[in-house]
């Protein structure tokens, strides 16, 4: 069971890393795509380039979102989904305090715990391609 529950984990959370990867940089799912993206980082005093960090920011969570629900290098995964939570918690929502209801950063430290409690833990065994 606790194989199943890792795979449940890994995927709820690597499939939505993986949406809002493809949001960042192609507009998928109603997104705003790389420039526009761009554009909001430049707004929040992200500069110079807020593209370019927009497509890092879409790759890392994209990447990251496929590595971790895969489980393959799931600590690489986790690491990428670490960086770009930590980066939102100090970009946007520590000025707003813990608290998600007044847009703080809850929901991003809950994801950083789970995802590093994963890597420590391991994928389990339903994973892409098995490693004893």
């Amino acid at each position: 069971m606790a194989d199943l529950g890792l795979l449940i984990i890994r995927l709820v959370i690597g499939l939505t890393f993986i949406g809002h990867g493809a949001q960042k940089l192609f507009g998928w799912f109603g997104g705003p795509g790389a420039s526009n993206f761009g554009e909001w980082l430049e707004s929040i005093g992200i500069r110079p380039g807020g593209k370019i960090w927009a497509i890092c920011a879409g790759l890392f969570e994209l990447v990251g979102g496929l590595l971790f629900a895969a489980g393959v290098f799931t600590p690489i995964g986790a690491g990428l989904i670490v960086i770009i939570m930590i980066d939102a918690i100090f970009s946007v929502h520590i000025k707003n305090g813990y608290w998600v209801e007044k847009n703080g950063f809850e929901y991003c430290f809950v994801l950083i715990a789970v995802t590093i409690g994963v890597a420590m833990i391991g994928p389990g065994k339903y994973v892409l391609f098995y490693q004893p």
